[in-house]
């Protein structure tokens, strides 16, 4: 072995010995030289010998000081996926134990997947539900992660900014989740380098350039609060840091300021020896200094579901500055820097129901939650927005702690509890006041759900739930009740053409003629026929067709009359094959155009199939699309002679207001020989000038250069296109 490689291998092995009890150091030098053996011919992109990453990976583990079937997973976590070996190797050579964390770790690189999102979900998914048996899974997967950010420079540019994009999205907010503090910060601020650059090292410099003032700050500081907690007999450790880089860049964009506005980038730590004496502090600090309305959090009486207990206060500190001081014991500060680590029922993994159920919840949740998403991107979307995202902590009645998204409503809250709660939600009650379905549920808020037996989920919730479960929820049920409104439209109408024809189910049945006929329908069963029907993907007349011998497909009743003839004619043309739109399989459909976008031949665009009005055009970039159901679109594309025909688009023209500028407009559109349908102006106080105009363009390509015209006219400020 390498004497680098030894040396660590040693200080690994010194390390374990001086926090575990009773280590078996004989199983992990055997995980170690099993390692060494895999890994042998491989090598890391910097030159490496690959066992250089399991054994940074394993020093990591002990530094969290976990027990020993954690630490030789850290050892083999890569065997299975980089070698011959298989978990089943694992078990036998070494315990099931470690078997299964090195399971859980393992990609799913060995399997199929239609696209890489698909595979990262699966990915996840097989990790989440490890976790939830053996929380050490995630513990060694966040000490991997913490190595390969580490090294993250020896990657691709390309690869670098999505892994930190990845660490960013799940890893860091997982570490939080678990508690641990500096495995948090750390993977932030690597991802935050490489994600934004310019940034990162823009920031650096302005807190390396102040880097003294901040250290006289923090000692003045300091000593002024170390004399009065003396004066009150109070002992106390004090420590005052800048805030994490990712942390201060955050609160820059969320406020629109510079680093030299930024007033709160210090964090002060005080550490009493009691809980009694950390609300003592707290009332020492405030009335050395004025405290920041609304900045103050009690996580000691109301303890974050990962353990996390913690008074937090902001004060206007010396010389005006704003500061933000944590005041906690040195219990609750090895919670809050180690997390779960912290406790040793940890250690040998295994979560017990009863100890662990508050903690856990968020992780339960999530379990339970991801059985309901089948969809890879509904499922990242659900772990990033639910399980990371910034929170609140409320209450049930009987005093549970439910965390939930910022702004969440009641809404969100009942769905959380239950499926059947959510679906029946018809108000609530927060603090014993009732309130609206969209109020925002605020920190230690106690929220009793009010339900209704006779009470459905309202589309119009959509609007305001934050969570992606209340979401799935409420368009699952909103599916399925339009689902049976066009099953049963569908039968009606089917039924109608059977009489029209003289036909009907029984006598397709008897011929032997009706799976066939369903066949040719595209259908699996009558039901899917029904609702393909109801939605209008399929004409109930062409189905029947379907069912009838060349020779006899006219209807058995008289002429329809010339009233009948006219209708017919007109729908004629507006079907699919009239108006330069082309729907693959799908016969006789009245198309109408969205007004919501005004779509223009030659840009990209989708059909949504309505009730009973035919297929809406839309522009594929709508933004009313995102809150449609996505089953109900099909694939259309414009038609060659599709620019034979012109359609209305609405142009909103900025300009300075000076004579001879709304005749420069319309001379331009005349001279690329466009119509102007309607056109409204109006004058500003500013000196400025809004001109609307209705044109009628015949494709893409000429809406464009018309557009580009205009923006070269003198004293033209801005063209925008005007969608609803």
């Amino acid at each position: 072995m390498d004497p680098r490689l030894l040396n660590k291998k040693n200080a690994i092995l010194q390390k374990v010995s001086e926090y575990h009890p009773d280590p078996d150091l004989d199983m992990l030098e055997r995980a170690i030289d099993f390692a060494a053996e895999m890994h042998s011919e491989q090598r890391r992109r910097n030159g490496d010998p690959y066992l250089s990453h399991p054994l940074e990976v394993t020093d990591i583990i002990a530094d969290l000081k976990l027990d020993i079937a954690g630490l030789c997973a850290g050892m083999l976590h890569d065997v299975v996926e980089d070698t011959e070996t298989t978990v089943e190797d694992i078990s036998e050579m070494f315990n099931e134990d470690i078997a299964f964390i090195v399971d859980g770790v393992t990609k799913l690189s060995k399997y199929q997947f239609l696209n890489k999102q698909e595979r990262q979900a699966e990915s996840f998914r097989k990790m989440f539900l490890a976790m939830a048996s053996d929380i050490r899974v995630i513990l060694v997967k966040l000490s991997d992660r913490v190595h390969n950010m580490r090294t993250l420079k020896y990657m691709p540019p390309k690869k670098q900014r999505e892994i930190a994009q990845e660490t960013l999205d799940i890893y860091a907010p997982l570490a939080a989740r678990l508690g641990i503090h500096w495995i948090k910060s750390e993977l932030e601020d690597i991802s935050f380098r490489y994600i934004y650059p310019d940034e990162y090292y823009q920031l650096a410099e302005d807190v390396s350039v102040r880097r003294e003032e901040r250290e006289r700050y923090i000692q003045e500081t300091s000593a002024i609060l170390n004399e009065k907690l003396q004066e009150h007999g109070i002992h106390a450790q004090i420590t005052g840091r800048p805030k994490h880089f990712y942390s201060i860049w955050k609160k820059m964009k969320a406020k629109g300021i510079s680093f030299d506005e930024v007033h709160d980038a210090l964090a002060f730590r005080v550490m009493p020896e009691t809980v009694r004496e950390c609300y003592e502090v707290l009332g020492v600090v405030h009335s050395i200094w004025r405290p920041v309305p609304g900045r103050f959090k009690d996580y000691v009486g109301l303890p974050k579901p990962n353990g996390y207990q913690s008074l937090h206060t902001s004060v206007i500190g010396p010389y005006g500055e704003r500061v933000e001081i944590q005041i906690r014991t040195e219990a609750m500060h090895k919670v809050a820097e180690e997390g779960v680590a912290a406790h040793w029922q940890y250690k040998e993994g295994r979560m017990h129901p009863a100890r662990d159920a508050e903690k856990f919840a968020w992780l339960r949740q999530l379990i339970e939650w991801q059985h309901d998403l089948a969809d890879p991107k509904e499922f990242m979307d659900m772990v990033k927005v639910d399980m990371f995202s910034d929170e609140v902590y409320t209450l049930t009645p009987q005093g549970h702690i439910m965390s939930l998204p910022k702004k969440s409503p009641p809404v969100d809250f009942a769905f959380a509890i239950h499926t059947e709660v959510g679906n029946h939600c018809t108000g609530a009650r927060v603090n014993g006041q009732i309130v609206p379905l969209k109020h925002e549920l605020q920190n230690g808020d106690t929220v009793k759900i009010l339900t209704h037996p006779n009470q459905r989920p309202n589309p119009d919730w959509l609007k305001f739930v934050q969570t992606s479960r209340a979401r799935h929820k409420i368009r699952q049920h909103v599916r399925r009740e339009q689902r049976e409104r066009s099953r049963q439209y569908g039968k009606e109408l089917l039924d109608k053409e059977f009489k029209r024809f003289g036909l009907s189910l029984r006598k397709l049945r008897k011929e032997g003629r009706f799976e066939d006929w369903l066949r040719a329908c595209k259908c699996q069963n009558l039901d899917e026929l029904y609702i393909n029907i109801g939605y209008g993907k399929l004409q109930a007349d062409t189905a029947i067709r379907k069912a009838l011998p060349d020779e006899e497909t006219e209807p058995k009743e008289q002429p329809e009359g010339r009233l009948g003839r006219l209708m017919r004619t007109a729908a004629d043309k507006i079907t699919g094959r009239k108006t330069g739109v082309a729907l693959d399989g799908v016969e006789d459909v009245m198309v109408r155009y969205a007004k919501c976008c005004g779509p223009v031949p030659g840009e990209p665009i989708v059909g949504f199939v309505t009730r009973g009005r035919g297929l809406a055009i839309h522009a594929a970039d709508c933004n009313k699309l995102q809150h449609m159901e996505q089953e109900r679109f099909i694939d259309v594309y414009w038609e060659a002679n599709a620019k034979s025909s012109t359609r209305p688009v609405t142009l909103r023209v900025y300009t300075e207001d000076r004579a001879g500028m709304l005749a420069s407009i319309t001379q331009t559109f005349t001279g690329e020989k466009i119509n102007i349908s309607e056109a409204h102006c109006r004058t500003q106080d500013d000196g400025s000038a809004i001109n609307t105009f209705e044109v009628m363009i015949a494709d893409s390509a000429q809406l464009k250069g018309v557009i580009k015209k205009i923006q070269g006219i003198s004293g033209v400020r801005h063209v925008a296109r005007v969608r609803v």
